[in-house]
């Protein structure tokens, strides 16, 4: 990769987790990603555009190109392998990780990457759950959906959170909600009403916001 702003970086990073490849991304979904006014995320695209990293759409979205796509894959696997140091080197929580792997992630070298990479065991996975991309920027698929999308009854397996907001993991690592996790939905209010959710032995009732932002195996 070539050497970019932190800023830019950061930009690159959050169309590529709001739309993936391919994917639209527009102006106020990536404000409210980022925290910044939309005159400003404007300026950062069109200075994007100018570096052939994303393409124009209509209104004002945009796409990333496909070098665009692997930059911002590299800049995220450096990010997860930080998270994955993090956790499992230096102990931090889980819901403390993702703040200071942004920090991290900015200063690490090719080199520095790799070797963390091999330290790691070449880890698939952060602690959220989210794959780490390969070298040239390839991302293993997995279906998921959300649990909030589950029957009553149905059986399955916690794949990733979405949503890596410090407060929001503390809650579910307190109920044992966590990657690789097997839960039981055993009941769906209707109206949008909570979820019943069985986690080994115990119980717990869980609002539809928090279930979407859990997503499990198809």
């Amino acid at each position: 990769m070539g050497v970019r702003s932190e800023s830019t970086e950061e930009y690159l990073e959050a169309i590529y987790k709001l739309g993936g490849v391919g994917a639209d991304v527009t102006v106020r979904d990536l404000a409210a990603a980022l925290g910044v006014a939309r005159p400003s995320v404007s300026q950062m695209l069109a200075r994007l555009a100018a570096s052939s990293l994303v393409r124009r759409g209509a209104g004002g979205a945009v796409t990333l190109t496909d070098g665009g796509a692997v930059e911002a894959a590299l800049l995220i696997r450096r990010h997860r392998l930080s998270e994955r140091f993090l956790a499992d080197y230096l102990a931090l929580p889980w819901d403390q990780v993702h703040d200071e792997a942004c920090k991290f992630e900015h200063v690490l070298s090719d080199e520095v990457e790799e070797r963390l990479a091999e330290q790691l065991g070449n880890p698939a996975t952060c602690p959220h759950g989210h794959a780490i991309p390969a070298h040239d920027g390839s991302v293993a698929a997995v279906a998921t959906r959300p649990l909030s999308a589950v029957d009553a009854g149905e059986s399955t397996t916690i794949v990733h959170i979405v949503d890596e907001q410090s407060d929001l993991l503390c809650y579910l690592a307190s109920l044992g909600l966590l990657p690789d996790t097997a839960v039981v939905v055993e009941g769906v209010a209707p109206f949008g009403g909570p979820l019943l959710v069985r986690v080994g032995e115990a119980q717990y009732a869980l609002g539809r916001e928090v279930a979407d932002k859990i997503h499990v195996r198809c």
